[in-house]
């Protein structure tokens, strides 16, 4: 069993998956295109930060929070290893995020993902889940690149 618990970004175990998620965004999306947070940028107050490890205590997956404001969040830096896919741990991982975002009592989560077919899981587990495409929030911009999503929550 997979457990996801809120840890730090900065944990030395997670460099692979650091690396990986880095890797990935890198692959299809011009650089000017990618709106990824290190693991520098995920250590703040503001982004709850989760972990989830497999039954030998790996680090297989990571997903975070940002609170926007007292009633808007955004899903970030969300990446399971490629190894461990097709189990539905990505389902899980944003499971938990929904559930923490209810518990700090966010009425609408969005998130920013790449329009590239690499992203096409992606995009469809977000949809599954309920989120719809939405104009840029919070800062970005409309790019042919990304994908804005959101849901509400409440």
């Amino acid at each position: 069993m997979d457990s996801i618990r809120r840890e730090s970004p900065l944990a030395p175990d997670l460099t692979l998956l650091m690396e990986r998620h880095t890797a990935a965004m890198h692959a299809e999306t011009p650089p000017e295109s990618i709106h990824m947070l290190d693991a520098s940028a995920l250590d703040v107050p503001e982004i709850a930060f989760f972990v989830m490890r497999a039954a030998d205590g790996r680090a297989v997956g990571m997903g975070a929070l940002k609170h926007l404001d007292a009633s808007h969040g955004e899903i970030k830096s969300m990446h399971i290893l490629a190894e461990e896919r097709g189990r539905g741990l990505a389902r899980a991982m944003l499971s938990r995020l929904l559930e923490e975002a209810r518990a700090r009592g966010l009425a609408r989560l969005s998130l920013e993902t790449g329009s590239q077919p690499g992203f096409a899981a992606a995009r469809a587990l977000y949809a599954r889940a309920g989120f719809v495409e939405c104009p840029p929030f919070e800062g970005y911009v409309e790019d042919p690149n990304s994908v804005f999503m959101t849901l509400r929550l409440a």
